[in-house]
This record gives C-alpha cells, sequence and structure tokens, in this order.
C-alpha cells in the first residue's frame, strides 16, 4: 500500500480514513485511485504462476478471486469499520447470501428478526431451507424471544437494525452476548445505520454486511457489497465459498464507491440532520398517523438507539391516514421528491414499502413487521429540508 512514509493507517481519524485509507497507488503516482478493468494477470513464469495459486507468493491471479481496484476498496472500508477483514461483492444481497451460506450447512438452524427487508426475508424463509438450513424469527426488540428461539444447531443469528422499512432498533450487545453464549455467531445488516453511525463490530457483532449501492456510492450510479469480519472468517469459510460461487464485484464499481467513501460522511451526517428536522415537520403534519425516526422520543426504542447510534439515521417511515388509495394519492402529487424504492441517495426517494420492496414477503409477513397499505418510507437526500417539507405537505393536502 501506497501509505505515507511512517505512517499507520489504523491510527488516523475517521475523515483521514474514508479519503486515503487503502490508497495504492501505480508506479505513474496517479492522485486518483488507479482503475483495474482487466479479468486476468500474467507472471514471469510458471513458477511464480504455481506459487501464486498455492497462496506461497501474494499477487492476483484472476478478476473473479482479487483486484487491486476492489482491494483498495476493501482495505478502505475495513479500516473505516474497524475490522480485521472486507471482502467485496457484487450486490448487498449477494454479501447477505454469502455472509450466511458460507457457514450455514444441511440441518443448522439460524434464527432472525422479524422486521426484515423483503429480500433478506426470502434468504431465511425460503431460500436456505430449500438446503435443509431451519429458521426461527424473533421479534427482534424483544430480548427474550431472542434468547428461547435457540437449539442446539443454532449456528448464527442475522439482523437489521435499524430495519427496513420500519426502523425498529435491536439491543446489538445483548443480542451477541446471549447468541455467544450460544456458540452462534451474529450477523447485522447497518446499511441504514452505515458505519459512521453505528459499528456493530465494536458492540459485538461477529460479521457486518453493507449494500454498498445505498449510503457508500449514495448518488445512484452503481450496485456493490461488502462483508466485513474476522481475517479467519474470511479466508476459512467467506473467500472459498465467494471465489468459487462468482458475485465478484466489478473493478469500476469498486472505483465508484471508492470515490462515494470520501465523501459519506459529509453526506450521512447532513442527511441524518435533515431527516431528523422532516421526522418532527411530518408528526406535526395533518393527515399523517405516525412517524417512525429513532431520534425522535416517540420511537419505541428511542433510547437505545441513541446510546449505540450516533444520529438518528437517513431514513422515515410514516403512515398516512386513508390507506393504499392516500398513500398513492400523495406519491402523485410529490413535485420535487422522487418515486423509487432505492435509498441512501443525495437525491431524497419516497417508496410505499407494501407494493414494493416488500410485496413479495405477503400479507401475513407485513403485518408482522408493521407493515400496513399507509405507509411510506422516504430516504432524505441532500436537498434544502424547508424545500422537502414544503413537498411532503402540499402532497398530503391535495
Amino acid at each position: 500500500m501506497d501509505q505515507k512514509r511512517d505512517s499507520d493507517p489504523s491510527a488516523w481519524g475517521e475523515a483521514t480514513r474514508l479519503v486515503r485509507g487503502g490508497l495504492d497507488r501505480s508506479r505513474h503516482g496517479e492522485t486518483a485511485e488507479a482503475l483495474y478493468l482487466n479479468s486476468g494477470f500474467v507472471y514471469p513464469d510458471g513458477e511464480t504462476a504455481a506459487a501464486r495459486f498455492a497462496g506461497e507468493l501474494e499477487g492476483y491471479v484472476y478478476a473473479r478471486y482479487g483486484n487491486p481496484t476492489v482491494t483498495m476498496f476493501e482495505e478502505r472500508l475495513r479500516l473505516i469499520e474497524g475490522a480485521e477483514a472486507c471482502y467485496g461483492t457484487a450486490s448487498g444481497m449477494s454479501a447477505v447470501f454469502g455472509a450466511l451460506a458460507c457457514q450455514l450447512r444441511a440441518g443448522d438452524h439460524v434464527i432472525a428478526s422479524r422486521a426484515l427487508f423483503g429480500s433478506c426475508y426470502q434468504i431465511i424463509t425460503n431460500i436456505l431451507p430449500r438446503f435443509g438450513v431451519c429458521y426461527t424469527l424473533v421479534d427482534g426488540a424483544d430480548l427474550d424471544q431472542w434468547r428461547g428461539a435457540f437449539k442446539a444447531n443454532t449456528r448464527c443469528v442475522f439482523l437489521e437494525s435499524p430495519s427496513n422499512p420500519g426502523l425498529e432498533v435491536i439491543d446489538l450487545k445483548a443480542v451477541a452476548e446471549i447468541a455467544h453464549a450460544h456458540g452462534a455467531r451474529v450477523v447485522v445488516d447497518n446499511v441504514f445505520a452505515t458505519p459512521i453511525l453505528q459499528r456493530p463490530l465494536e458492540l459485538g457483532a461477529d460479521i457486518v454486511v453493507y449494500s454498498a449501492t445505498k449510503h457508500i456510492d449514495g448518488q445512484g450510479r452503481c450496485l456493490g457489497g461488502a462483508i466485513l469480519s474476522s481475517l479467519k472468517f474470511k479466508e476459512d469459510e467467506l473467500k472459498p465459498f465467494l471465489r468459487h460461487t462468482g458475485p465478484s464485484l466489478s473493478p469500476f464499481n469498486a472505483w465508484v464507491l471508492l470515490k462515494g467513501l470520501e465523501t459519506l460522511k459529509l453526506r450521512v451526517l447532513a442527511q441524518c440532520a435533515a431527516a431528523e428536522q422532516i421526522a418532527r415537520a411530518l408528526e406535526a403534519t395533518p393527515g399523517v398517523e405516525r412517524v417512525l425516526y429513532p431520534s425522535l422520543a416517540s420511537h419505541p426504542q428511542h433510547a437505545l438507539a441513541m446510546a449505540q447510534m450516533k444520529a438518528g439515521g437517513t431514513l422515515v417511515s410514516f403512515f398516512v391516514e386513508g390507506g393504499r388509495e392516500r398513500a398513492f394519492d400523495m406519491l402523485r402529487g410529490l413535485k420535487l421528491i422522487d418515486v423509487s424504492n432505492n435509498l441512501g441517495d443525495a437525491k431524497s426517494l419516497i417508496t410505499h414499502p407494501a407494493s414494493t420492496t416488500h410485496r413479495n414477503i405477503g400479507e401475513e409477513a407485513r403485518a408482522d413487521m408493521g407493515i400496513t397499505e399507509g405507509m411510506l418510507r422516504l430516504s432524505v437526500g441532500l436537498e434544502e429540508p424547508a424545500d422537502l417539507i414544503q413537498d411532503l405537505r402540499a402532497a398530503l393536502s391535495d
């Protein structure tokens, strides 16, 4: 790595790691990170090729196994998260599936919080059971349910905090202590909090996953994901699984994500400040039944959220009177905020979870998660908060 002489990247401040972590300049001395688009690598001789494939000599062998641009992204995110290792993947869902599937076998049991993103719910309740992995869903906020769900064959637990879209906050330290007492690992999807607001590894989690498509890119440009863990887990379980199943992160996407990391803190903190302002405004807006935002005193886990997060996040969920019909009327009335199921973007985006991100999980599962036909999820961007509040209130009053 081409770090400054006599410098220790792990000792740098957060802002410095976001901009300079993992930087590995080529012999040309470029200012921005180099973009390596090649699929393969050449060797000076057969002995070198054999040594690299055997793991006896450091170096790249094939882009599916590793790439210099991808390595820079992994190293930068590793430094930000405070993890021993990071593995970049093609998408957030490949990160979730890879982190779980690499360690689960037929006959194993996994426990998950009930409040999950639609695709995560499908992995736990539909895809993993096809391979003989059984599961139990629990109310993530109820520690007694976590304690009562463990079995002799429980291998790991999986949760989101805050959850999508209900912004449920789970006591990560307490769940980790319970899981570790039973010899189980803890996998946390930290996409809503980002490493700027919450560090699950510091709270006892074993593995953290991200959809880098969201805040890390933050500008709607590309897909990407990441898994952060101990070096042993990465080398012994994760890397063999991902190398041979192929959810590789594109070097170009890794380069875009590297540039996104440079401004991650600036964007997330600004979006959090705006989101809290908007959440408070929505609480006082006619036609809004309820607002969910972790830093509001009205949030069910407000105290916990403020204890383990630095701010309330960039997402606000709220419920409008009149169900789906009124929610769709509001979406049609928006002039500034875009209707989109993405999140963490510089542009504010809003979606109706019951008909989009959580449509395929079924009515009963949606009810268990508190997702009603009047629920809307707002991803707050970088626009002027006053403009966003005006847009929301005008759409609600139409």
